[in-house]
């Protein structure tokens, strides 16, 4: 028998399975995000991959299940991307700029994933809410972000007593924003928001935003 006759290893064929998956994936992540839940079709996903309609369902179960696998590992990006950050040997200072410039970076290079997110508020976000999943990957970035909110206020750094999660959403929604509206921003400003020539400008002015507020003098109410 000649290599050529002979019959598929099992490594081979889940690696082949995987890489099936991972097509799926890829094509699936751009469909919704470009038409959104409702237009997507299981149909346009097969004819733009190597594999068929009945494929998918049989990898994923169907349409529902296969927008919940795409959202689910939108979030491993990112997740992944946090997890890997290093800002230990930084003082807080320059360790919350830097936790915003990942935040910012990610949300600029992953356009898809601000769409699906859109997308799954615009559902209720009944997906994310019963993903164990996504449950389980939560969010390295409160675990750094209290770290550094608490090193700060430690050494005087940082004057305002912040909850970690504000501080998240304070972030999140500039990124956000500037990826989600920047064809509505720019038709009504006449400013593109993703313009390369001003990235910097945006990308100093988050973290400067987040300083400020980190250590402006608290007056009692």
């Amino acid at each position: 028998m000649t290599s050529a006759d002979e019959p598929a290893r099992p490594e081979g064929r889940a690696h082949d399975a995987a890489r099936t998956r991972a097509e799926i994936l890829d094509v699936a992540t751009q469909e919704f995000a470009r038409t959104g839940y409702d237009g997507a079709r299981v149909d346009e996903i097969a004819a733009r991959t190597r594999t068929t309609k009945r494929m998918i369902y049989y990898y994923f179960g169907g349409k529902e299940q296969l927008f919940a696998a795409v959202l689910d590992r939108a979030y491993e990006v990112i997740r992944d991307a946090e997890q890997r950050l290093d800002v230990d040997h930084l003082d807080p200072v320059a360790a919350i700029r830097r936790l915003a410039e990942l935040i910012f970076d990610h949300h600029e290079r992953h356009p898809d994933f601000i769409r699906l997110v859109s997308i799954e508020n615009i559902r209720g976000a009944g997906h994310v809410a019963a993903s164990d999943r996504i449950g389980r990957i939560g969010s390295p970035t409160l675990g750094t972000m209290r770290r550094i909110l608490a090193s700060g206020r430690e050494s005087g750094l940082f004057t305002a007593d912040v909850d970690a999660v504000d501080l998240h959403a304070m972030i999140s929604s500039f990124c956000f924003f500037r990826v989600a509206n920047r064809h509505t921003f720019g038709a009504l400003f006449g400013r593109d928001l993703l313009a390369p020539t001003r990235r910097e400008h945006y990308r100093t002015m988050l973290g400067d935003m987040v300083i400020a507020y980190l250590t402006a003098e608290r007056t009692s109410g």
